[in-house]
């Protein structure tokens, strides 16, 4: 007679690999924003309060390198949505508690990934017409505008995801009490970066706020994906 079958291993080791995805997921994403933002620093990358000319200037000899980080985007976007859509069903299989805010942290994640293909597409756009151009055009200098105010709004998208996720991870047991506080100050951050948009799209210093809860939720992220991996 044949001893049943052990039902509760495969679960369990599905479960594992999906929490290892997710974790990987979270942790390229944050090391491929990383990279993006060296290479705008290694490149001079010009401020939104800059004058136009030195942003044309910029665009018109970093080609290559708004190349690399548009394919950097290319990357990481959809890694973003892995990791929020694969946090809710983690959260889901756990017992749905905190499944609320993963809910939350979906529906940033989607409008934050917009966001950021307007803020790339602007980008390539700059890049493109630069070279093209002796001087500055009305055309380019909204081009910028827009994108400038871009980046600006997806500050709050970024700290309404952090919001989502921190708490859904927390509630669910996946993250400790130390890394609710680091999410909920980088959120806090972002968000009241947020209020002042249309200040930072003018070049305001208030986008340093936005920049340290950036960082922190970076953090967050490697974190929680080094936690979700190895658990």
């Amino acid at each position: 007679m044949k001893s049943p079958k052990n039902t509760a291993t495969p679960p369990a080791r599905t479960a594992f690999a999906r929490g290892r995805f997710v974790g990987a997921a979270a942790i390229a994403f944050a090391v491929l924003v990383v990279i993006e933002n060296v290479l705008f620093t290694v490149t001079g990358a010009p401020g939104y309060g800059d004058p136009i000319e030195q942003v044309l200037a910029y665009y018109a000899t970093n080609r290559d390198a708004i190349a690399i980080i548009s394919g950097l985007v290319a990357l990481y976007l959809p890694l973003l949505l892995v990791f929020v859509t694969g946090l809710h069903g983690l959260v889901e299989r756990r017992g749905g508690a905190g499944v609320g805010w993963s809910r939350l942290a979906l529906a940033a994640g989607a409008t934050l990934a917009a966001i950021f293909v307007l803020f790339n597409v602007t980008q390539i756009g700059l890049a493109l017409s630069a070279g093209g151009l002796a001087e500055p055009t009305p055309a380019f200098e909204l081009v910028w505008q827009i994108h400038a105010a871009a980046f600006a709004l997806a500050l709050p998208m970024i700290g309404t995801t952090c919001f989502g996720v921190t708490l859904a991870a927390h509630a669910s047991g996946l993250t400790p009490a130390w890394q609710r506080l680091l999410g909920l100050v980088s959120g806090s951050l972002l968000l009241a970066a947020g209020l002042g948009s249309l200040a930072i799209a003018d070049g305001s210093t208030l986008i340093f706020v936005g920049l340290l809860g950036f960082a922190a939720w970076l953090v967050w992220l490697l974190a929680t994906g080094v936690r979700l991996v190895r658990s």
